[in-house]
């Protein structure tokens, strides 16, 4: 279910060549905080995939509720 996911979260992903022409950009909308450069597509591609992991992992391990992608949400387990 965690794969599914983060590939759910990556199919949401936009990139954007930076004005200068020397890095890409990308983020995921909907998840704030959720960002990524690269010199190249596919290294924003991959620290991107890199920095929502982290940030899945993170909001799970500290009970915050993540957004639901795609009809796909991870339990928070939130404590009362």
């Amino acid at each position: 279910m965690f794969a599914e996911y983060l590939k759910a979260a990556m199919r949401h992903a936009k990139y954007e060549l930076l004005e200068d022409g020397s890095e890409f950009w990308g983020e995921i909308p909907g998840f704030q905080g959720v960002w990524a450069t690269g010199d190249t597509l596919e290294a924003c591609r991959d620290e991107l995939e890199e920095v929502l992991e982290e940030w899945v992992l993170f909001r799970i391990a500290h009970h915050v509720d993540l957004p639901e992608v795609d009809g796909l949400s991870l339990p928070t387990f939130a404590t009362v």
